[in-house]
């Protein structure tokens, strides 16, 4: 027994003194120790140097690094947890920022993605009757084109006119008012003719000057606008049927079925909304611009154009055109402002409660309160594009609310 003893303590204690404190990775002993003889001892013992060698090797093999185990994670930590917690709102609002900034631009791709859809309808009518594809988006896009071309021709002509006509006019009405003999015993007295023309001189000159030169690059920017709303909405045309198969892939393969049945309505709804609003549209101008020429108003083609555009805007559109082309009216003769006036109220209740209604009961199921409430809404948020965009969403919620949201409260 006591032969037996002695090398197995020795054994023991060769490998790790069980009665001593343990040392830790560190060199330091788990009771808070970490030098004295006993430490120097341990650094030379074979235990030590077989630790240092096992911690290499794990080291070397990706295991455990020789500097010991890891601590706690830093995530635990509260300070690292208000830095993470600080960097995630400054990227929220870097976010927000950019969206702020870049807002035109994704108001313009909307708003081409949205013709696309409108005009695709069309698109796929010549394709039923044989033609490819691209011949005919080549024809649609053409038939835009030469829309725009149009509505430039019959709108740019009379008020350059009417604005040369106004400067030629200028001279005459300064005469005019210099011979007024009550104008010329002012000036006699307050020197008003001087002082009118120091103020056309140095100031409204200047003024024009500038605003002829700001709208100048409004022109600018309105035709580049027009001109990337166009590719865009050719870009989107053409690649339509690609871009639903895309987005089809990330919805789940047991839900793609109903999913692309539930789009393919929506932009169904969408495309018989734009068809639907631009033959209502159509109507209005064909109509004014009967009536107009009738009656004897000056640049009746315009004014139509106008009405015809104006009665895209859902809600007050038309109210707007009625109001402009009655103002335009009343200038050349009050018989003709009161004519009109009396047919655009008559037109406006025949086409709220008969055009409407019969030309849109196929394209979009909405309420006419729901209607109201989305074009005030998208107006607020968007303005005039986001009112002509709030009727096809609501129609699209309308239709998920009826065929998802509904179904799974029935089964609860």
């Amino acid at each position: 027994m006591s032969a037996d003893a002695g090398p197995a303590t020795e054994r023991d204690e060769a490998r790790t003194p069980s009665a001593d404190p343990v040392p830790d990775a560190d060199g330091g002993s788990r009771d808070g120790g970490s030098g004295g003889p006993w430490h120097e001892d341990f650094e030379r013992s074979p235990a030590r140097k077989q630790a240092r060698e096992q911690a290499r090797e794990q080291g070397a093999d990706g295991g455990e690094t020789p500097y010991g185990l890891p601590g706690k994670p830093l995530a635990r930590g509260p300070f690292l947890f208000g830095l993470v917690g600080g960097l995630g709102v400054l990227t929220a609002l870097a976010l927000a920022q950019m969206i702020v900034a870049s807002l035109s631009t994704i108001i313009l791709v909307v708003v081409a993605m949205f013709l696309a859809v409108g005009l695709n309808p069309a698109v796929e009518a010549l394709q039923r009757r044989g033609l490819a594809r691209r011949g005919a988006i080549a024809i649609v896009f053409i038939g835009v084109i030469v829309a725009f071309v149009l509505f430039g021709l019959a709108i740019v002509p009379p008020v350059s006119k009417q604005l040369s006509e106004f400067v030629d006019a200028v001279p005459g009405y300064i005469t005019e008012l210099s011979n007024h003999p009550t104008l010329r015993q002012l000036d006699a007295d307050y020197q008003i003719l001087p002082q009118i023309r120091t103020f056309v001189t140095a100031t409204l000159g200047p003024a024009l000057a500038s605003g002829i030169m700001g709208a100048g690059l409004v022109v600018l920017n309105g035709v580049f606008t027009t001109v990337t709303l166009l590719v865009l909405m050719l870009y989107f045309l053409g690649s339509l049927h690609t871009i639903k198969e895309y987005l089809l892939k990330l919805v789940p393969a047991s839900r793609r079925a109903r999913t692309r049945a539930m789009s393919e309505e929506i932009l169904g709804g969408i495309g018989g909304y734009v068809a639907g609003n631009v033959l209502i549209s159509l109507i209005a101008g064909v109509l004014a611009w009967i009536f107009l020429s009738i009656i004897g108003v000056q640049y009746a083609l315009a004014l139509a154009l106008v009405v015809a555009l104006t009665d895209l805007i859902p809600l007050v559109g038309a109210t707007i055109g009625a109001v402009i082309v009655t103002g335009v009216a009343l200038l050349d003769s009050l018989p003709a402002g009161i004519a009109c006036a009396i047919f655009f109220v008559v037109y406006q209740q025949v086409e709220n409660y008969f055009v409407y209604p019969r030309v849109m009961k196929r394209s979009v199921d909405v309420t006419p309160a729901v209607t109201v409430i989305a074009a005030l809404f998208g107006g607020a948020l968007l303005g005039i594009v986001g009112a002509l965009l709030a009727i096809p969403v609501a129609a699209a919620i309308a239709l998920v609310i009826r065929e998802v949201v509904v179904p799974r409260q029935d089964r609860a």
